[in-house]
C-alpha cells in the first residue's frame, strides 16, 4: 500500500491546486482517499463456510479410500475416528479459508464486483455528506472519492452541477485518473483531476467573490 501513503508535500500541492481551482468558480471541491470502503466480512465469512461445506462433501465421496488409510494407522480403528477426521477436516479448511480472505485484495476475488461497487459507491456518498459537501450554498460541490484496495473511484456531482454537465465530462476525469494511480502517479493524478474538475466548473459556476466553504486538504479516511 506504498502508493496509498501521499507525502507532506504532496498533500500541500493537493491542498494549493485544490484553492487555485476553486479561485476561479463559486463551487467547492473535496478529495478523500480510503484504504477499503468496506470490510466484507459477511462475504469473507461466506466464502469460508462455503469452502468448509464442500471439503465435507469431498471428504464423504472419498470415504472408502479414507476409512481404508485411516484403518492402517490405528489398531483400533472405527467409524468414530473418521467423523473426528471430517470434523477437523472442515475447521481446518474453513479457517484456513477465512485467514486467506481477510488477506489484503483477496476479498477482490471472492467478493461480486456488484458489491465491490455498490459498497464504494455508499461510502462515497457517506462521504459527500460528512465532508459537508451536500450543504453548499449553491449545489455545486464536487468529491473525488478514491477507494484504494476496491482500484475504484466515484467523482459526485451535486444536483447543481449535474444540471448543467453531462456525466461523460466526468467519466474522462476518472478513467485519466485511474491511469495515473495505476502508473504510480497518484497525488499528480489528483492534482490533475482537481484541475480539469475546475475548469469544467469555472465555465458554468464562475466565482461570486465568495468564500471558501470547505477545507481545502485532502481527507484521508481510515474506514
Amino acid at each position: 500500500m506504498k502508493r496509498f501513503i501521499l507525502t507532506e508535500e504532496e498533500r500541500n500541492n493537493i491542498k494549493k491546486a485544490t484553492a487555485e481551482a476553486e479561485g476561479k468558480t463559486s463551487g467547492e471541491l473535496v478529495t478523500a482517499i480510503i484504504k477499503e470502503s468496506s470490510d466484507y466480512a459477511f462475504y469473507e465469512l461466506l466464502a469460508a463456510l462455503i469452502g468448509g461445506f464442500l471439503s465435507y462433501l469431498i471428504a464423504l465421496y472419498f470415504y472408502d479410500p479414507i476409512s481404508r488409510w485411516m484403518e492402517t494407522l490405528f489398531w483400533d480403528y472405527s467409524s468414530v475416528y473418521y467423523a473426528v477426521f471430517i470434523g477437523a477436516l472442515i475447521i481446518a479448511v474453513t479457517g484456513l479459508l477465512y485467514l486467506l480472505a481477510n488477506i489484503p485484495g483477496f476479498d477482490r476475488i471472492i467478493v461480486p464486483g456488484k458489491i465491490i461497487r455498490k459498497s464504494v459507491k455508499q461510502r462515497a456518498v457517506s462521504h459527500f455528506a460528512e465532508a459537508g459537501l451536500a450543504n453548499t450554498r449553491d449545489r455545486t460541490g464536487i468529491l473525488i472519492f478514491i477507494s484504494y484496495r476496491e482500484k475504484r473511484i466515484e467523482l459526485l456531482a451535486d444536483k447543481g452541477i449535474n444540471e448543467l454537465i453531462p456525466k461523460e465530462n466526468w467519466d474522462t476525469i476518472v478513467n485519466n485518473l485511474v491511469k495515473d494511480i495505476k502508473a504510480g502517479k497518484t497525488a499528480a493524478g489528483i492534482i490533475t483531476a482537481i484541475e480539469e474538475c475546475g475548469e469544467l466548473l469555472a465555465n458554468h459556476f464562475p466565482i461570486k467573490n465568495d468564500t471558501n466553504e470547505l477545507p481545502n486538504d485532502i481527507n484521508i479516511l481510515e474506514d
